[in-house]
């Protein structure tokens, strides 16, 4: 089997600071390393998970300027973000990411792919049937593997 854990779980929210606080002080998360997104966040770690990218991943939604946002992750209503709604997406290590991409095309689900820069992670992002995001983390060694050879 391709997947071997869940990797972190993430919340949209349009209260970067409160999330922040509320994961720090109250439930007592370590904020820590971030990829230069195009858009705000932050990673929450609980301390010797860091090698895993941290457990919580907050996306800040900066309204001024939704672009980075909108292109990385897509949109979502602002009026949604509210109760579970504001769990943007489950995510996955896993292995075997030519193994992955056949059995999507074979059941003919949609999905992007994403590098995450500085992490040497590659992304697919697919819609499970209830419309919940799942995110695939794959070494971007296998990315480039299979790039390198046309597949």
């Amino acid at each position: 089997m391709p997947i071997s854990k869940l990797a972190h779980f993430s919340v949209r929210t349009t209260s970067l600071d409160a999330s922040r606080r509320f994961y720090t002080e109250i439930l007592g998360f370590k904020e820590g390393y971030r990829p230069a997104f195009k858009f705000p966040g932050i990673w929450l770690y609980r301390g010797g998970d860091e090698a895993d990218f941290g457990v919580v991943h907050i996306i800040g939604i900066d309204k001024n300027d939704p672009k980075g946002l909108q292109e990385y992750l897509g949109d979502k209503d602002e009026s949604s973000l509210h109760g579970s709604a504001a769990v943007d997406h489950l995510a996955f290590l896993a292995t075997d990411l030519k193994d992955m991409r056949q059995r999507l095309h074979a059941a003919q689900l949609e999905f992007r792919e994403r590098t995450v820069p500085d992490l040497g992670l590659h992304q697919v992002f697919v819609e499970d049937p209830s419309g919940v995001t799942i995110e695939l983390n794959f070494p971007a060694a296998e990315a480039l593997a299979l790039e390198n050879r046309n597949v």
